[in-house]
């Protein structure tokens, strides 16, 4: 039997992390197995039920072009029973967002996913309030593939809602090195009825995977759109617009940051203040291994990374990491060149300075994004993050598992939280915070339970881990892209 040398040590550490941080499971705590159905999508909290508690949302689903009776989940927060679920005709993959638009006072459900699936939801009673159609009449004259993770934007149509900002690309028929690929767009879309308000194509004409990042433009009544083209085997652009531009339907006077000739820019935008001129600046992932880092005001390139051998599909955690007071980010990198992404590797980068602070090689590939806790209460932020291993017996049967580590970068230890899952988590990134506000910590967490493959919707268990460890300040990056799930460090 072989299990790899450094999660062995991971999980020899498991008595000691149980001592020195004071974790205990509390009866909150709670698993659900949902079979048949698999998830890319990371765990979104709302209160939808009105009980005090927040519930988690999570798109789901079957194989690609799969349709399914149960997209979109809702789980009670807590009991973790089933509150409502919703059909889609692909795979849910995109992370929800809220708003309450039918004034019931229960928070309504946004979601995004393949096939040109973008759906509102009731959040009280699962009931679609609308789906995006891509055959009407109003939506048939482009071609529609998948949308991503959306973000609010002032109301748009003066109907008293925030408006919904969102990207529109990538067509999975199209073979990979072809270049010749329809183009992604920006949308802006009414939050109450789902109708196109605004629509831009991209700059370069290219298709688009990348979510957005909107955020107010200083000193503009205007927001900063940040975006990017191409994928793992198309070059593209890094562009950063704005809101105006998408509402007048032209973003080719967008500002190029960067470009790459074989590989595009995939996960979404971190932005953070890191030289104090109150102006958030840019972190941005590219495929190939870079994180580059921007200036907010200027955009002038303020530093850059390059790990060899490397692609990234993941985004960024912000964190308190060292002792200083500018925020630092986090990055978790897959090694080898798509498809073939066997290991991954991790590295934690002074957010003034960028220079590396901590590298290990923690599991195998996944597109899953670390997230940022202060765990022992001592003002800096440690990592938490999901980790897939192996157990390979007679030299050639495979066993997958997976498991949640918290890596301290004051001692470098790397530590296991809970248990070892069966299966893989792919690209579900965990969620962290005060689920029921009684003070301490929360973790929602997702897993695949297949044992003998990785890539698989035949089955998932979401797992509540209700912690003894306090939460002294709110958690600013217990989410994917946050826990505001706008990508903005506050």
């Amino acid at each position: 039997m072989y299990l790899c040398l450094r999660l062995m040590k991971i999980i020899i550490l498991i008595g000691a992390l149980w001592a020195s941080c004071g974790l205990s499971i509390g009866q909150s705590s709670w698993t659900k197995d949902l079979p048949g159905i698999g998830t890319f999508s990371s765990a979104r909290v709302a209160d939808l039920n009105g009980d005090g508690v927040d519930d988690i949302v999570l798109g789901a689903g079957k194989e690609e072009l799969q349709k399914s009776d149960s997209g979109v989940i809702a789980l009670d927060g807590k009991t973790g029973s089933l509150l409502w679920h919703v059909s889609s005709r692909d795979q849910m993959f995109g992370s929800a967002v809220f708003q309450d638009i039918n004034k019931d006072g229960h928070p309504d459900v946004f979601i995004s996913g393949r096939s040109s699936e973008l759906i509102a939801i009731d959040g009280f009673t699962g009931k679609p309030i609308w789906r995006f159609d891509p055959h009407s009449k109003k939506n048939n004259k482009k071609e529609w593939f998948n949308f991503y993770n959306p973000q609010w934007i002032p109301d748009q149509d003066k109907d008293g809602l925030m408006d919904l900002l969102v990207s529109n690309g990538g067509d999975v028929k199209v073979e990979a090195y072809n270049p010749n690929r329809a183009p992604g767009y920006l949308l802006i879309m009414s939050a109450r009825t789902g109708e196109i308000l605004s629509l831009a194509g991209m700059p370069d004409n290219k298709e688009i995977y990348m979510s957005v990042t909107a955020t107010p433009t200083p000193g503009q009544n205007d927001f900063d759109i940040l975006f990017g083209t191409g994928g793992e085997t198309i070059g593209g652009n890094l562009y950063l617009g704005k809101l105006s531009q998408v509402i007048k339907g032209d973003l080719t006077k967008a500002i190029l940051l960067d470009s790459c000739a074989d590989r595009g820019y995939i996960s979404p935008a971190a932005r953070v203040d890191i030289n104090g001129d109150g102006v958030t600046d840019i972190f941005v992932n590219a495929v190939n291994g870079r994180l580059l880092v921007f200036d907010g005001k200027t955009l002038k390139r303020l530093w850059e990374l390059k790990r060899p051998e490397t692609e990234t599909y993941s985004s960024l955690a912000v964190g308190y990491f060292n002792r200083d007071n500018i925020p630092d980010v986090f990055a978790s990198y897959a090694m080898g060149v798509w498809p073939k992404l066997d290991w991954s590797t991790q590295f934690m980068a002074d957010g003034r300075t960028g220079v590396i602070q901590f590298v290990d090689s923690l599991g195998f590939y996944q597109n899953s994004s670390g997230i940022a806790v202060d765990w022992d209460g001592d003002g800096l932020d440690e990592v938490l993050m999901s980790v897939n291993f192996q157990e390979i017996i007679k030299g050639y049967q495979k066993f997958f598992y997976n498991m949640l580590v918290l890596i301290d970068f004051k001692t470098n230890e790397v530590l296991q939280i809970g248990d070892n899952y069966n299966g893989n988590n792919m690209s579900s990134t965990p969620w962290a915070g005060d689920l029921d506000h009684d003070g301490f910590l929360d973790i929602i967490y997702v897993n695949g339970v297949n044992l003998r493959h990785t890539y698989t919707f035949d089955g998932m268990q979401v797992h509540r881990i209700a912690t003894q460890v306090p939460v002294k300040m709110p958690v600013k990056w217990g989410a994917y892209q946050g826990s505001k799930y706008t990508g903005v460090f506050d």
